[in-house]
């Protein structure tokens, strides 16, 4: 029953997700997503060893990120799938752990603190900072489930967006220079075969990060066998 339960809530969230998808309400934790992706380039540039100069979002769902050196191929492919990953990390962490109140609080200095660093025009210190600061004030004055819940709905939709984003920009064409377009430059697939390939990968990854926050939490499965008594012998 309890796994039912943790599963139906994922649905409910999904759904809920889906239904407000083109409303305001949806709009910021969109923008959230955008973040991730330009973050996501400027860490792999550092990764494989470049600098991260400068990155913006802007209030049209889009943005870019600048970085020197390191492995362009790399740095390409970080944007879609590293949102992605950030958003199943957020979910698992909520999912499967006891610490959203702090995992909140961190994502929040850390939004932060890369805004004041590399951000680059007004909408991202508006939106980086205020969002970052909304979130350390959720985990210090809110309850745990609240943030759960929060995390849970960041982490899904960083998930549902990146599949959409790679859809809209490579599929349909509607971004002349999308990462995909540019990676087919410098390597032998089309830009339509990366968004297949990023696509495939981006569903998969979804539905596993789901089926793992769906199961039993490690914690309780431990706590569980602290309270077994032991017969006397």
């Amino acid at each position: 029953m309890e796994l039912f339960k943790r599963y139906f809530a994922l649905l409910l969230i999904f759904i809920g997700i889906a239904f407000l998808w083109d409303t305001v309400v949806m709009y910021p934790l969109k923008i959230f997503v955008v973040f991730m992706h330009e973050i996501s380039h400027g860490l792999a540039g550092v990764v494989t060893g470049g600098k991260f100069g400068e990155f913006q979002v802007n209030p049209q769902q889009g943005g870019h990120a600048y970085t020197y050196g390191g492995s362009k191929f790399w740095v390409l492919t970080a944007g879609y799938l590293g949102s992605l990953i950030w958003g199943g990390i957020i979910l698992l962490l909520a999912a499967r752990t006891r610490f959203s109140k702090a995992v909140s609080v961190l994502i929040g200095i850390g939004m932060v603190a890369i805004t004041i660093g590399f951000g680059s025009n007004l909408f991202t210190y508006l939106f980086g900072i205020g969002f970052g600061v909304a979130l350390i004030l959720f985990g210090m004055f809110l309850p745990v489930i609240v943030n759960e819940w929060v995390l849970r709905i960041i982490g899904i939709t960083s998930c549902l967006y990146a599949i959409l984003d790679i859809k809209s920009d490579v599929l349909d064409r509607s971004h002349l220079r999308s990462d995909a377009r540019m990676l087919s430059e410098i390597t032998p697939p089309s830009t339509e075969m990366w968004g297949i390939i990023w696509i495939v990968i981006a569903i998969g990854l979804t539905f596993w990060f789901l089926y793992i926050a769906g199961k039993s939490p490690a914690s309780a499965k431990v706590e569980s066998a602290d309270n077994v008594t032991m017969p006397e012998v």
